[in-house]
């Protein structure tokens, strides 16, 4: 499929996405997923997950740490090669907590076929750009 026609669905693939994690939605959130996927949060020190089952408890975990969390995509790039840049802000109110706990991580994804292979999760917002844009003119 040419890269003109894929970049909208794509960017839809991501809204789709980030709705269903909105919604706490886990069975659809993992549908976006391939089964051999690998979610890598190493750069925030929690590690790498690799295959569904590894990312959905990771998932429930996390968010079971929260009364109320929400997602707000800032950016979505579709920078080619079925590479994404996101941009995300995360608001949370942590179990027993009347306080919020607000965050700004990108993911770097690599996609095939409308499911994603890899996302790797950054800290530093223009680092991960730099990386997106590295690994979409290598796959380019």
């Amino acid at each position: 499929m040419p890269e003109e026609s894929s970049t909208p669905d794509l960017i839809d693939v991501l809204r789709r996405l980030d709705e269903a994690m909105n919604r706490g939605d886990i069975d659809a959130v993992m549908a976006f997923y391939a089964p051999d996927a690998v979610w890598d949060m190493s750069e925030g020190g929690l590690g790498a997950f690799e295959g569904v089952a590894a990312i959905r408890t990771f998932f429930g975990e996390w968010a079971s740490n929260y009364e109320e969390i929400a997602f707000d995509t800032r950016e979505i790039r579709y920078l080619g090669g079925g590479v994404s840049l996101s941009v995300v802000d995360q608001r949370a109110r942590p179990r027993g907590s009347k306080g919020q706990v607000a965050f700004r991580f990108a993911a770097v994804t690599v996609w095939a076929e409308g499911l994603i292979l890899r996302s790797t999760g950054y800290n530093d917002i223009e680092e991960a750009r730099a990386a997106a844009e590295r690994l979409a003119e290598e796959r380019g």
